[in-house]
């Protein structure tokens, strides 16, 4: 059984990544066909990169970096719940990705975007970032409109067919990285 993380991707005070990220995880842990945790990067505290070596050689001094390698490494899959700030992605969130490199190699990954759009500029930046972190990403996505899915544009209150979207996505991601991890093991 694969094992994937739902990795809320804003520190932001008053953040909406995490009401969505413990919403996906619920609906989640009804799955039988792999299993899912709550990581919130929020909880390893990493500052700006302050790692001397490149991470692609896993020489980390800090510990909040070996922590952070240890459990991303522990991983088959991920599902990033994102913001879209400015059209991008949380600079919290690229900071903690660009920790790691090895860590994150020949997994999948799935998006659950929010904002005007769905956080559809956020997505597809990710895209490009675990392209290069040899992460197959998935072509499904939860695309969380604030003013559809939030009330008053601040409250998560999801429309009901979100949830089909949420399992799709999750029908992908454990495929792919129930296939990846053969990969992994040669």
């Amino acid at each position: 059984m694969i094992k994937a993380a739902i990795i809320v991707g804003s520190t932001r005070p008053g953040r909406k990544a995490e009401a969505v990220a413990r919403w996906v995880h619920e609906i989640a842990t009804k799955r039988s066909d792999a299993q899912f945790e709550l990581v919130d990067i929020k909880d390893f505290n990493l500052p700006l990169l302050d790692e001397a070596e490149s991470p692609s050689m896993q020489q980390y001094s800090q510990p909040h970096t070996k922590a952070w390698s240890a459990k991303i490494d522990a991983f088959d899959a991920f599902v990033f719940v994102t913001p879209e700030y400015n059209h991008g992605i949380s600079g919290a969130l690229k900071n903690a990705i660009d920790f790691l490199y090895r860590e994150w190699n020949n997994k999948a990954a799935g998006f659950v975007g929010y904002g005007g759009v769905g956080g559809t500029r956020a997505v597809e930046q990710l895209r490009l970032v675990m392209g290069e972190l040899q992460v197959a990403d998935v072509r499904a996505q939860v695309a969380l409109s604030l003013a559809g899915d939030f009330e008053n544009y601040s409250v998560f209150k999801p429309r009901p067919t979100q949830e089909k979207s949420v399992n799709t996505l999750l029908d992908q991601v454990i495929a792919w990285g129930g296939a990846l991890k053969t990969l992994r093991k040669k």
